[in-house]
């Protein structure tokens, strides 16, 4: 999946669009990537000399890779017409710092839905090292 679709499903644009590529999606999958560079605004202040991405960005980049995933397994659907809403986090966890450079690799599944709500559990990889996990909820 190209930059094009991502941005066909996700209302997010520069310079909070946090989905580069789409590596894999399945029936309740889907395999994501940021490329971190220097250049992302958020390092001007986080934290000057020692740059760091916010956690909160990587958690949020979790949630937009689900929206590409709803979106996509649902054509039916887009960002004019339908809400794909981030409305709850559970036992999240930063295993260390993301810096400009890497590239996080972000695996996401869905462990269960009730009607519009899904819950996710989604882990951030550098290289093979576990670098962030949450358990979403995401009402579609």
């Amino acid at each position: 999946m190209t930059i094009k679709d991502i941005m066909h499903y996700l209302p997010h644009r520069y310079p909070f669009l946090l989905v580069d590529r789409v590596v894999e999606t399945a029936e309740k999958r889907i395999v994501t990537i940021k490329n971190v560079t220097i250049n992302e605004p958020f390092f001007q202040g986080h934290f000057p000399g020692e740059p760091i991405m916010p956690g909160v960005l990587i958690v949020e980049a979790m949630a937009q890779s689900w929206g590409v995933w709803a979106f996509h397994r649902n054509p039916d659907k887009t960002a004019d017409n339908a809400n794909v809403r981030f409305i709850g986090i559970d036992n999240c966890r930063f295993r260390r710092p993301v810096v400009p450079g890497d590239q996080i690799r972000f695996e996401l599944e869905g462990i269960s839905q009730k009607r519009t709500i899904w819950k996710i559990r989604g882990t951030a990889y550098v290289q093979d090292a576990v670098v962030a996990e949450a358990e979403l909820l995401v009402s579609m």
